[in-house]
């Protein structure tokens, strides 16, 4: 079982294809925490105010992480 830490670092190194995309776009991600196998984020900048981040959330955020990491179940974003 991975710890915490571990997960995390792994979560973040998922995001590195995409946040170049999202620095462009005036905004970027963080990770908040991981609670039972869902990741928790807060979009940042223009992301957290842009009327496509819902599609950002699930095509380009949930799907990198879940593709690196079986284990998580999904992504949600947190204030």
């Amino acid at each position: 079982m991975l710890t915490k830490e571990l997960l995390i670092q792994r979560i973040e190194k998922s995001l590195d294809s995409i946040r170049p995309h999202l620095i462009t776009d005036g905004g970027n991600i963080e990770v908040v925490d991981v609670v039972d196998n869902i990741v928790q984020v807060k979009l940042l900048g223009a992301c957290g105010t842009c009327p496509m981040s819902e599609m950002t959330m699930k095509a380009g955020v949930e799907l990198s992480i879940i593709n690196a990491i079986p284990e998580i179940q999904g992504v949600e974003t947190v204030n």
